[in-house]
């Protein structure tokens, strides 16, 4: 494999993405809780895990030949990665728009950062939801992203409304039993 090819792929790994494509340039909405988990990730990147690379990776290079060498080889790789997230993680923070859902002046309407609580058939479960920004979101954990669908049809949407949400398996009415900030 020549260099050249190896230069142009590693070239092509330094754009930060996201799981849902490239980062984007205007504001990132997020928690405080979201922002400090990101701010964590970075110092312990940068704090813990890379130094203790470098210092394998150096390790390594002494040991001579550097073309079999797995822990060389790994170790670099690993190197790039980290660095390809930390900044990443530098670029997220920098345009991080922390919304601190306190703050908020309408309590009777859902924005982001609202916890809701909804019923869509007809009373018998309720599920809970927490709007939060997209770096943060796990469905699984009741946190959803600002933009997927459920979040856009819930906003602004105000407790007893009943708001309609087109879904592949078909339109579905969803009722707002509580909204709260926390």
């Amino acid at each position: 494999m020549s260099k050249a090819f190896v230069k142009a792929s590693e070239e092509d790994d330094d754009s930060p993405e996201t799981p849902s494509g490239p980062a984007p340039s205007g504001p990132i909405y997020m928690t405080r809780r979201g922002w400090n988990t990101l701010k964590a990730e970075l110092d312990q990147l940068v704090r813990d895990e890379r130094p203790k690379l470098v210092e394998t990776v150096a390790w390594a290079a002494s040991n001579g030949d550097r073309s079999e060498n797995g822990d060389y080889i790994y170790g670099k790789k690993r190197l790039r990665e980290i660095d390809r997230r930390i900044r990443f993680l530098i670029k997220r923070l920098e345009n991080a728009k922390v919304v601190d859902p306190e703050d908020q002046q309408a309590l009777d309407q859902v924005f982001f950062g609202a916890t809701v609580v909804i019923t869509d058939d007809g009373g018998h479960t309720e599920q809970c939801y927490q709007i939060v920004g997209v770096d943060e979101a796990d469905a699984g954990a009741g946190r959803i992203s600002w933009i997927s669908p459920l979040a856009k049809a819930l906003l602004k949407a105000r407790e007893g409304d009943v708001v309609n949400l087109v879904t592949p398996a078909g339109p579905r009415e969803i009722e707002i039993l509580e909204i709260r900030y926390e």
